[in-house]
């Protein structure tokens, strides 16, 4: 299931669609999340020269593709396929299931309340997308408490049943940063120097020895500029920690 939205896309928007059709120089899609159909012209489908349009799309395809002009008088859409990268795909597609796995929520809540479905998700939108561009985001920051859906214009009532489903449902992804961190000491008494440095990573980071005085950090949190914040303050506490001791430190980051 996936709702259709009122209106048009904006320009620039990256849009899932359909493929139904194949011409010579020219593709025709739907846009599975409009009622509006789309067409992207040979020279957007790919650089370079295309001799078959069936080595690229068929019919039936799903696709994504960048808009990029809208003619609303013809109810028309000029769209692009060469113009999304990868990671751009990627997003796209994970956003829609995120997206569904919304309305999968509202459908559920939808039949608790013994309401029909498009109507509960219209109401929902009219208030939530005026401030989120989708259900799975808002419900998303409810779900971390960042907003509550009572102060998006949701009934208390209403708001209740979709938290006590989004609870079990949407499980906030943590962000993990860290690195390798090496502690070297030529002190006397430098192995309990490294102890002592280690016992000041707190609960807060995941240390695993690596070997050759070598550590693995790592720090979790919900938000990345937490992690980040946290990940600084245990490296500056454990390199003041080593200095103060006549001894190094030396950290290296590494993307998770």
């Amino acid at each position: 299931m996936l709702l259709r939205k009122e209106g048009f896309p904006e320009e620039d928007e990256i849009v899932l669609c359909t493929v139904t059709a194949i011409h010579h120089h020219s593709v025709f899609v739907t846009l599975d999340e409009y009622d509006k159909s789309g067409m992207i012209h040979i020279s957007e489908i790919s650089p370079g020269r295309i001799r078959n349009l069936r080595d690229f799309v068929k019919e039936g395809k799903k696709v994504v593709c960048k808009v990029l002009r809208i003619h609303e008088d013809k109810g028309h859409i000029d769209l692009s396929l060469r113009r999304v990268n990868e990671g751009q795909r990627k997003e796209k597609v994970n956003s829609l299931k995120q997206e569904q796995m919304a309305e999968k929520i509202v459908e559920f809540v939808a039949k608790q309340r013994n309401t029909d479905l498009k109507t509960l998700y219209d109401e929902l939108t009219k208030k939530i997308f005026e401030e989120y561009d989708s259900l799975f985001s808002a419900f998303e920051d409810a779900a971390l408490g960042k907003v509550k859906l009572e102060d998006l214009g949701v009934a208390a009532d209403l708001a209740g049943q979709i938290m006590s489903v989004v609870s079990q449902r949407i499980k906030p992804a943590e962000i993990e940063v860290g690195g390798t961190l090496k502690l070297q000491s030529y002190e006397p008494n430098g192995v309990e120097i490294i102890k002592g440095a280690v016992k000041k990573a707190g609960k807060k980071a995941e240390i695993k020895y690596k070997g050759a005085g070598a550590y693995g950090i790592s720090i979790t949190s919900m938000e990345y500029k937490d992690a980040e914040k946290d990940l600084k303050h245990f490296v500056d506490t454990i390199t003041d920690y080593m200095e103060s001791h006549h001894s190094k430190a030396v950290f290296k980051r590494e993307e998770k």
